[in-house]
């Protein structure tokens, strides 16, 4: 049970709004990690946050969100690369021929 001094977290529907906010501020070129976004309202949830893109984010630049190795999300990565080709996104090519995003456009 949570100590009562410690502040509780944001409800469900909360975690939902916080997420979608979050997502639709990234900038054209830039991206942020699952882990990341969670960090940025003081969760460690990266899988809360993928859950909320698997169900909500289809409106949203979801490929601004990407895995903290700098991959794109899984099974989106061409509909992404096009993304990122047309934003000016930096790309580094990885030796098995795929891509990641650079950390320089990371926030």
């Amino acid at each position: 049970m949570a100590d009562a001094s410690e502040p509780a977290g944001p409800s469900p529907d909360e975690f939902v709004a916080i997420v979608l906010d979050i997502v639709e501020s990234i900038p054209r070129g830039r991206v942020m990690s699952y882990g990341q976004i969670a960090a940025t309202f003081g969760s460690r949830s990266a899988r809360g946050v993928g859950r909320v893109m698997s169900q909500h984010g289809s409106d949203l630049p979801w490929w601004r969100v990407v895995r903290a190795g700098g991959l794109p999300p899984q099974c989106h990565d061409d509909e992404a690369r096009a993304h990122y080709d047309a934003e000016g996104t930096p790309l580094v090519t990885r030796a098995d021929g795929g891509y990641r995003i650079a950390a320089s456009a990371f926030l």
